[in-house]
Order: structure tokens, then C-alpha cells, then sequence
């Protein structure tokens, strides 16, 4: 009967794309219904449609952008956030009004939306950047900065970072497990390898090694060669017992893997030694080692 192996890949940060999607979506709709609750008080109301449609079309064509990491690239983020600051900045013009009475901006929260796909792509820093811009541009929109212009932009600021560092940490916490994980599997595999071995190959070869000898002659030469052979198989399967160390750094990233197994002293570990992997070292051309497919574990 064959086993079929289902490796099933998830992602931390997965579920933080879909809201993002919801997210751009029902702000797009909040950005209109602000303006239609609010069209009188327009002067240029023609430079609010316009400027609304335009988000609408690419609000709605760019969905599949923020879908995954991979489609999110540095292009879309530098579009995106222009369009966002270009609603800011055409504010005033569609209302003149806007600088001395603390009202919406045109794209209103849904600026927020590619703040935050900078902090999801690219994390605390990007974020940092982003909402930078978006401080910048909500400043000369008002001409001054106000109690509320400050307040929400120091909102989206914290809001936008602390986002971003959880997703950096939610990464390096990601790509820690799975090299633990593949290491553990790597290891057990390993394992299973010498416990093979052991049973069936190294006891082969040391029989053919003793018949060779006793029976001398050409034989003697093969038992020889099969004592070699031996050697090197068991020093291959020492290899499978002690586990190397493993690193695995990214500082770009933040992760470190560190796994750092015993050394060749009993000394360098608090824990239980395997006596097989301090021996194994030792096994040569004179000197056969006899061990369990078991570990034997001594403090």
C-alpha cells in the first residue's frame, strides 16, 4: 500500500493580506460615502469625482496585488502610496474650505491601506517611511498642523510600525520552526539510515572479514578489503549519530536558527551523551567498534 505525504505550507502572514484586501475595499466605500454625504460643501466637486474614480478603478484592479508578498512588489507600494498622496494634496482644491475647517481628505482613511502594505511587505521601516510621507502630506494639506491632523497622523505612525515589527517577528519566529523542523527530520532520517545499516551491511562486512582471514589466501585479500570497507561505512554512520551543528542566520531578516548538538567531550553538554557518537571516532583498521542501532545515553 503506498503512503502519499500531504506537506501543507502555512504563512503567518497570510491572513494580514486578506484583511488588507477587505481593508482597501470597504475604505473605498467609506471615501465615497463621506463625499456624497458631503458634496455641497464642495466648490470643485468635479475634482473629487474624478479623483474618486480613479481610486475606485485601481482600488479594485490592483486586488490581486495585495493578495500575497509575492505580487506586493516595491512598484505597486511607490504607485500606490503616490495615488494616496495625491488625494491629500487634492483636497484643497476641491475644497476650499478644507485648510481652515479639520475635514476628511478626499481618500480619507483609506490611506491607511497602503501604509499599512509597507508595513506588511516590508515591516517596521517601510512603515516608518510610509507614514512619514503620509504625515508630510497631511501637514501642507492643512497648512499647519492642527490637534487633529497631528493626532492622526501619530495614530497611523504607531499603528503602521507596531504592525510591521509583529510582522518581522512573526517571520523570524516562522523560519526558525521550519529549520527546526527540517532539521528534526534530517536527523531522524539519519538515524533510521544507521539503524539499518547497523543491522544488515557493517555485520555482512565484518563476517566476510572474519571468514577471509581465517581462510587466508585470495580470500584473505577480500576479507581485508571488506575490513576497509567496514571502516569507512561506520565512520559514514558516525557521521548520522553525531549531529553537526546546525546556523542558519539572515540579518536582513532577523531570524537566527540556532542548534547546537553535543561536542566530542562529555564535558561540553549538560545533558545525556550518546556513547556511540564518542566512540565512533575511534573505530580504524585495528580497532572494530561493536554498537547498538540504539542510542546509548550516559550523563
Amino acid at each position: 500500500m503506498a503512503v502519499r505525504e500531504r506537506v501543507v505550507r502555512m504563512s503567518v502572514e497570510q491572513p494580514l493580506w486578506r484583511a488588507l484586501t477587505g481593508y482597501r475595499v470597504m475604505t473605498l466605500l467609506y471615501a465615497v460615502l463621506v463625499f456624497a454625504a458631503g458634496r455641497d460643501r464642495y466648490e470643485r466637486p468635479a475634482i473629487a469625482v474624478a479623483y474618486l474614480a480613479v481610486l475606485a478603478v485601481w482600488t479594485l484592479a490592483t486586488l490581486p496585488k495585495v493578495a500575497n508578498a509575492a505580487s506586493c512588489t516595491t512598484r505597486f507600494l511607490v504607485a500606490d502610496l503616490t495615488l494616496a498622496l495625491t488625494g491629500i494634496l487634492l483636497t484643497p482644491l476641491a475644497d476650499a474650505h478644507a485648510q481652515s475647517v479639520d475635514g476628511p481628505t478626499l481618500p480619507t482613511i483609506w490611506t491607511a491601506g497602503s501604509v499599512l502594505a509597507y508595513a506588511i511587505k516590508g515591516g517596521w521601516r517601510w512603515a516608518g517611511v510610509a507614514s512619514s510621507l503620509v504625515a508630510v502630506a497631511n501637514i501642507i494639506e492643512r497648512g499647519h498642523p492642527t490637534r487633529d491632523t497631528v493626532h492622526n497622523v501619530i495614530l497611523v505612525w504607531v499603528a503602521s510600525i507596531a504592525i510591521g515589527y509583529v510582522v518581522e517577528v512573526a517571520r523570524a519566529s516562522e523560519r526558525t520552526l521550519a529549520r527546526a523542523l527540517e532539521i528534526e527530520a534530517a536527523t531522524r532520517e539519519r538515524e533510521r539510515l544507521a539503524r539499518d545499516i547497523h543491522d544488515s551491511v557493517l555485520q555482512v562486512l565484518a563476517m566476510v572479514q572474519r571468514r577471509g582471514t581465517a581462510l587466508g589466501g585470495e580470500a584473505a585479500e577480500l576479507g581485508r578489503m571488506a575490513g576497509e570497507q567496514e571502516v569507512a561505512l561506520r565512520t559514514l554512520v558516525a557521521g548520522g549519530l553525531t549531529r553537526p551543528s546546525h546556523v542558519s542566520e539572515d540579518a536582513s531578516e532577523g531570524a537566527v536558527v540556532r542548534a547546537v548538538e553535543t561536542g566530542d567531550e562529555p564535558g561540553d553538554t549538560a545533558g545525556p551523551v550518546d556513547l556511540r557518537a564518542l566512540l565512533a571516532p575511534r573505530a580504524g583498521a585495528r580497532v572494530t567498534l561493536s554498537d547498538p542501532g540504539a542510542p546509548v545515553l550516559l550523563p
